[in-house]
């Protein structure tokens, strides 16, 4: 993604969300839904094409419009929540867990599963990692502090012995726009990096980064809304969660037009068409699914715990309690 157009989109987006952070309760009025320009987030690239083809996915299925806005990691997603600027959005597990331990337990639900996997730990071979322990002085990047990947490195390194702050230690963890990550690869800026897709088969194909670590089970996406949403307007909130599990099950049967309107979304967001290699290698790393895992969610809250992200947070049940179909 080029970096100057990101950051006029996340402009554009900052000043969308400013001119509308009361909670609507007009019956027609529109969701605000957000997702990112990631390929772990097939469902909100395909529905966000559909919108802007004029043949909405949620549109028709929920009789109100949709207004879309995207972020680079979930803190931004979550801090829109808070606010009240954003009604649902697909998103990482950790910032969720973030939010709901920050919020007592009040202002987040998970509605669905959406996607599974799609991340790696990549690094740079002339950085001559071999195992966890060569991590030690290494410059690691991670998509926005406190997103689901940074929580999974700085978990990783904790585990293994490392002493991480936020600014540096053992090893220095930085925050790096997705779109930055294949120059900084190539110019030896950064020695590795846990990325979302398609960002990490970008790596691998065209700056010849190595895997290191493959993630394949963690809910890497999953699909939330505000706990204001589900009060304000409940029959909306349950219509919206049956879209979206219709959607994930048109996408399975329909993988072809579903790849096109997604590299169509990702051209628009970024203004450049990703490669068919970068694609593919993407998706196939990358598992839809409706199903929410509560062990996966419960062992992200012991990885958050570890890099000192959580000390305490409420019972997952509040958190879970809108997920069942």
């Amino acid at each position: 993604m080029n970096r100057r157009h990101f950051l006029s989109l996340s402009a554009l987006t900052a000043t969308g969300l400013s001119s509308c952070s009361k909670a609507p309760t007009d019956p027609l009025a529109p969701v605000r839904f957000g997702h990112f320009p990631n390929i772990t987030h097939v469902q909100g690239l395909v529905a966000h094409q559909l919108s802007r083809l004029g043949k909405g996915w949620y549109e028709p299925r929920l009789g109100v419009p949709v207004q879309w806005f995207t972020y680079n990691a979930g803190p931004s997603a979550t801090e829109a929540i808070f606010s009240g600027s954003l009604d649902v959005t697909y998103i990482g597990p950790s910032p969720v867990l973030n939010a709901y331990a920050k919020s007592k337990g009040t202002d987040i639900r998970i509605l669905a599963g959406a996607a599974n996997g799609g991340s790696s730990l990549l690094i740079r071979p002339q950085a001559n990692i071999k195992t966890v322990a060569d991590f030690r002085g290494k410059k690691i990047a991670s998509p926005q502090f406190g997103n689901t990947q940074d929580v999974q490195i700085r978990a990783l390194l904790a585990e293994n012995g490392f002493k991480i702050t936020q600014t540096g230690g053992d090893a220095t963890i930085l925050p790096t726009q997705n779109a930055d990550l294949l120059n900084l690869f190539q110019q030896g800026g950064i020695d590795a990096a846990w990325a979302p897709e398609p960002f990490a088969s970008l790596l691998e194909l065209e700056g010849g980064a190595a895997n290191f670590l493959e993630d394949r089970d963690t809910n890497v996406t999953v699909l939330v809304s505000s706990a204001a949403f589900l009060k304000d307007r409940p029959e909306l909130a349950k219509k919206l969660a049956a879209a979206h599990r219709e959607l994930t099950r048109w996408i399975q049967a329909h993988p072809a037009e579903a790849r096109n309107l997604l590299v169509a979304e990702l051209k628009e967001l970024t203004t450049k068409e990703p490669k068919a290699a970068v694609v593919d290698k993407a998706l196939s790393r990358t598992i839809l699914t409706n199903d929410i895992s509560r062990p996966s969610l419960e062992k992200m809250v012991r990885g958050a715990k570890a890099a000192g992200f959580l000390s305490e947070i409420p019972s997952l049940d509040e958190l879970l309690s809108h997920s069942n179909p």
